[in-house]
């Protein structure tokens, strides 16, 4: 390293995360979220420009519930796996993988797939996707958003 510091949110997006197995843990992770709906939340689609504003508590609880409908459509499987946490009780970041692009979330990989969506207490900086976010998805992020 070139003694050039990482910026915080890098840092926090690098850090240590808990992986939700079960979609039980995924349906507590929620709740611990929708009880912290107003605790200035930024959602970021990567792919999309990074918010500058924190989002309603209305527009994370929606979020939420779309996120989840999505994921338990289209990841196809009895356990979750494609959401990791800096914290269950706590949380402060959020990652939640596209099941539509997963690549290797897990194990090791040179170029490890960024996440679809995060979740995050601290405003984000552009994580340059690698792939644009297809159409399908784009259409889904500005139905959410009601643009």
């Amino acid at each position: 390293m070139n003694g050039e510091l990482k910026h915080p949110f890098r840092q926090a997006f690098e850090g240590r995360f808990e992986n939700i197995l079960r979609w039980e843990q995924l349906d507590g992770l929620w709740e611990v979220l929708r009880q912290d709906a107003e605790g200035g939340w930024h959602i970021y689609a990567i792919g999309e420009a990074p918010p500058s504003e924190s989002v309603s508590g209305g527009l994370l609880k929606r979020f939420l519930f779309e996120i989840d409908q999505l994921l338990r459509k289209e990841h196809g499987e009895d356990y979750c796996g494609i959401v990791y946490t800096d914290s269950t009780q706590a949380p402060q970041f959020v990652k939640i993988f596209d099941p539509n692009n997963l690549g290797v979330s897990c194990g090791f990989s040179d170029n490890p797939p960024l996440p679809g969506w995060i979740l995050s207490k601290m405003p984000p900086i552009d994580l340059k996707a690698i792939v644009p976010l297809p159409g399908n998805r784009r259409r889904w992020w500005q139905r959410l958003l009601g643009s």
